[in-house]
Formats: C-alpha cells, structure tokens, sequence
C-alpha cells in the first residue's frame, strides 16, 4: 500500500476501511490541488488591475496583507525569484500583492509596528492585526482584518471605491456585495474581504483595539483559485458505484462548495442544483436537536462553513444509524474527528502531526484518488480473509467428519495425528499466503460495502464450504469403506490413498477459493506468482511426505496409477465449484433463521 501512497498506522484500519460505507471528505487539498491564485479583485463594484489602485488604497492593502498573516516572504541572495512560505491562502494573497500591487515586504516592516495580531478562528473565519505607523507623526492605529467575505462585509459600515473615496454602506449597497461575493463563490472561487478602522492612538485602549470589530470600511475582495485534482472526479464515481456515500466538510461558503462538488461530482454538475437539505451550513447542522439530526444526516452531501465540531458530530450520529465512517483530516482540531471515525485519514503533506497520530492511516500525496485506493485495498483485505476462512473450514469440516465416522463405524482414523498436523501446516500457512497475497481487482469496487452487521462468513461462503466438504467427505469415505476392494490394494495403500487424496482436494480447492462467486477461478492465476509457486511447493513437499518420508507420516510408495487416481478425484472439485456458483443463494444470513426458531421455541 506504501506504493499507492498510502502507510498503515494500524493494520485493522485497513480492514475496516473495506467495510466502510460513508467517507467523510476535506475539500481544499484532497479534492482541489491546494495550489491557490488570485484570479479576481473587487473593489467598490468594479473588478479591478493593479493599475486601477488609488495610492492610499494601495498602502491599505499593503499593510492588511503584510502584516495580517502567517505567512512569510524570503528574498534569496543570489538575487533568484521570491519565495513564498505559509498556507496555500496565504502564499497566493502575498503573491498577489508582490506581484500585481508591487508590495515591498522590507519596506513595510521598517515603517511600522505590530500592536497586537488576532489569529485566525474557525469560528469567526478571519483575522487581525493592529500596527502604527513609526515615520508619521499622528497618533493613529491601523486595525485590519482580513476572513472570510460575507462575515467580513456583516462587521463593515462603509467601503472604499477605486478612486479611493469612501462610501456609506446601505442595505441595497451590502446585497450589491452580497451577489458579487456568490458570483464569485459560483465559480468556484474562495472569497477573501479585506477590511480595516482608524483609531486614535489612547493608551486606554491601544490594547482593546481589536476587541472592536464594528464599523469597518471594506477595503476590496479578492477571489482565489484552487482547481480541483485531476482524479478527483472518477475517483468519487468509483467509491459511489461501490455503494460509499461520499460527504465534503468544508470552511468555504456554501456557493464556493456547492460549484467545487458539482465540478468533483459530488454534485449533479449540470446546473448545481441540489435537492433540499443536501447542501446545508455547519451551524444549521449544529442547531439541529438529535432527532433531526439523525433524519437528514444521510440525505446531506456538502456541508459549508463548517467547523471541526460540525466534522464530530457528523461522525457520530452517522456511526449511531449503524454506517462505517471513514474521515479524512489535516488539522490539530480535526484529531477528535479522526479518532472518532472507524477509519481516520490524515494527509502526510499537509497534515499536522497531532492529525497523523489520531489517525489510522496516512495518505502520502493528500489527495483523493488515495483515498479511494486505500478503499480498494481494504476490500481486498477482507476479500482475502473470507477465502481463506472459507478455504480453512471446508478443510476441518471435512477432516473432522471423516475422521469422526470412521472412528465410530470402524474403531479406526484413516487420517492419523500426524498427517493432520501436516496437513494444518501447510494448508494454514502456505494457504494463508496463497489466498492472502492476492491483489485487488477494480470487481471489488462493483459490489456493495459489507457494513457493520453483515456476517463474516456470507451464504456464499457457506454454499461453497458445505459442497465441497460434502463431495471430500463421500469420496473419502467410499475409499474408506470400499477402496481395498474397489482399488485391489491392502490397508497402508489404501489409508496413503485416503491422506494423498485429501491433500490433493485442498490443493484443488485452493483453486475455487480465490474467488468467493466468479466461476472462471483461473483467471489472472499466472500473474499471481507467489499463488503458483505455494501450489508448487505444496504438491512437492506432499510428493515427499508420501514417497520419501514413510515411516514419519505412516504412508507406504504410491505407484503412477494410484497417483492419478488421487489427482483425478481431486480435479472434480474444480466442476463441482464451477457448477455450484450457479446455485442462487438468499441474502437473510443462515443463522438469522437459528434465531427465528429459537425465539419461536420460547413462545
């Protein structure tokens, strides 16, 4: 899994993970490339160039952009390129500024002061600095704040035009705003305002000056690119066609998310309408009482403006109507999300390490299609544990049936203590990695998630365990009670006959087992290098035990004739797997019906 981009933390994840039937998704880095750009400037109403910019509104959005963020830029001394450090939001707004408004980082610094910095918050959806000009000698202090746009534009009273001029912000100028935020959020842009207030610089309230948030002057909103990954798309249509629900959590507003998962597919894309209530917003989610809640948590596909609480309650009340949640996360508040969900994705470029150790798996490259693969793996897995189980039984059932009839008809065990010792040895363990090693295949992701209640050994199962076992157990006991006479040979012959041909069954089966319902069980075998040569060790070290090692497992030189006829038996095993997945089974599990009447005895 390592090469699929995907490192294990702890190894029943990866089981689980094939039983899961909602995966509960980030948008910015799995689904999109995390790789942002300004595409769009708004000032006033008008989309701006660099050239458009009065001075003073320039210097404004210098200072909001140099000096309100957490990111930084490094000016390399052998005169190369910029290099920009920081989140992706972050890098992209500096780039911007450096590039289109021609900001000097170095200059700025010089000028002026940082007072006091509010980081960002997941609540309010945005941040703050205060600074003062050191070259000026009015006593004022800049308070800027940069965030999210619509709850930017709620905290301003006024905006900047481009001329530089200052307009009064009335309710029909805010709705102006209001459709050129969802316009922007429609293409699938993020939404950054930028917005400041002057204050006169009073010791009384210098260290206050950003508890007040009222009455602010927008500055302008930019609009950032951040395209989705190339994969991401028919990596969502593979894990909804294998029947996993596929749910996007996200801090964008709810157009911004809405045209992201049209364009991922997570979404109907033609017009991006959704059906009501599977879109909402965290805090409906949050506001809505348990009951409600567990209602319409399936309908929901997109969940906007959302927090890391919202991601905690979502896995919880999908995990109590009885879904296997996988969470994929890459911050420090996504860890109780991470270790509440059955399966807890965290990415390894962008992830914390507080988001790595709360999780199960690491995806490697942050992105999707990963995340679907590891899907794919998991199936596999508990694909792989459910032919050998049915492999293992059918060999103890029939081992155990023979055995115990014997003893009781005859006072004597055709199979003895040894001969099953070996035959344990190297059906549990050279069958194990036969049957365990093989890899997945795009089937898997046809068929529904197993969920949490669905029994480990399935009706199939037991249709094909109980067929071959009931045609081992008649073959081998007509050779038992009939072979000396059938076969002309004396008792140690005949007793060779019976453990070489129940040996050869289990090598035969091994065959049947590799698929659990596809009747061509050949198919791809060639390509499974490790699978033939177990078989091939198998029959080798059989052929030793029977021919060389006489006296240790109690067998006698089997001639050319006998050996066909124990390969001949043994190759009817594979028409009888063949014949029987033709058998329709019903999907109630077999001891549904156990229960039934031992409930019905009780009344």
């Amino acid at each position: 899994m390592m090469a699929d981009q995907a490192m294990v933390r702890k190894l029943s994840a990866c089981e689980t993970m094939g039983s899961a039937t909602v995966i509960c998704t980030d948008k910015t880095g799995t689904l999109t490339l995390n790789q942002m750009t300004v595409t769009k400037c708004c000032v006033g109403f008008e989309e701006t160039t660099k050239h458009d910019f009065s001075r003073n509104l320039v210097e404004l959005f210098y200072q909001g952009v140099a000096f309100n963020t957490t990111g930084t830029i490094y000016k390399p001394k052998s005169g190369s390129s910029l290099e920009y450090s920081g989140s992706p939001t972050e890098k992209a707004i500096l780039s911007w500024a450096v590039q289109d408004l021609g900001m000097d980082i170095d200059i700025l610094k010089q000028n002026y002061t940082v007072l006091q910095v509010e980081t960002f918050n997941s609540d309010k959806k945005r941040s703050g600095v205060s600074i003062k000009n050191n070259i000026s000698e009015k006593n004022i202090i800049y308070v800027h704040w940069k965030g999210a746009a619509e709850m930017v534009l709620a905290l301003c009273s006024s905006y900047y035009e481009l001329t530089g001029e200052i307009k009064t912000m009335s309710d029909e100028k805010r709705s102006q705003f209001e459709n050129i935020i969802q316009g922007m959020a429609a293409s699938s842009l993020r939404c950054i305002a930028f917005a400041y207030k002057q204050i006169e610089d009073d010791n009384s309230i210098s260290k206050k000056n950003l508890k007040n948030e009222e009455d602010l002057t927008l500055l302008g909103i930019v609009g950032m690119k951040d395209p989705c990954r190339p994969g991401a798309r028919k990596a969502i249509q593979s894990c909804r066609a294998a029947g996993v629900d596929i749910k996007m959590i996200t801090g964008d507003n709810i157009f911004t998310a809405k045209a992201i998962a049209a364009e991922c597919g997570i979404l109907e894309s033609n017009n991006q309408a959704a059906l009501p209530g599977e879109v909402i917003e965290g805090v409906e989610f949050r506001n809505y009482t348990d009951e409600e809640r567990a209602e319409k948590v399936d309908i929901i596909r997109v969940m906007a403006r959302s927090s890391p609480l919202d991601k905690l309650l979502m896995v919880r009340c999908l995990k109590q109507k009885g879904h296997v949640v996988a969470v994929t996360g890459d911050g420090t508040n996504d860890a109780p999300a991470l270790k509440e969900a059955d399966v807890g994705l965290s990415m390894g470029i962008q992830g914390t390490e507080v988001a790595k150790e709360s999780s199960d798996i690491v995806i490697l490259d942050d992105d999707f299609s990963s995340v679907a693969t590891v899907l794919l793996w998991g199936r596999c897995v508990y694909n792989n544990i459910q032919k050998f189980i049915q492999f293992q039984l059918t060999v103890n059932v029939a081992a155990l049936v023979i055995n115990f009839i014997a003893a009781v008809s005859a006072g004597n065990v055709p199979l003895t203590t040894v001969q099953l010792l070996w035959v344990n040895l190297i059906m549990d363990t050279l069958g194990a990695l036969a049957l365990a090693t093989e890899r997945p295949s795009k089937e898997l992701m046809h068929n529904p998630p197993v969920g949490r209640i669905e029994p480990l050994i399935t009706n199939i199962m037991w249709r094909n365990i109980l067929t071959q076992a009931l045609y081992q157990i008649s073959v081998l006991l007509v050779l038992q009670f009939k072979g000396r006479s059938m076969l002309g040979v004396d008792e140690k012959t005949k007793n060779t006959i019976i453990f070489n041909t129940f040996v050869m069954c289990q090598v035969f089966n091994e065959f049947n087992s590799r698929s659990l319902e596809k009747k061509n069980v050949f198919k791809g075998v060639l390509r499974n290098k490790l699978f033939v040569g177990i078989i091939a060790v198998t029959v080798v070290l059989q052929a030793v035990m029977v021919e060389l090692l006489k006296k240790f497992a109690d067998t006698v030189r089997l001639s050319f004739a006998e050996w066909g006829v124990c390969l001949a038996i043994a190759a009817v095993t594979w028409p009888i797997g063949w014949l029987v997945k033709f058998v329709p089974v019903g999907k109630k599990p077999v001891f549904s019906y156990l229960k039934l009447l031992r409930c019905g005895s009780k009344t």
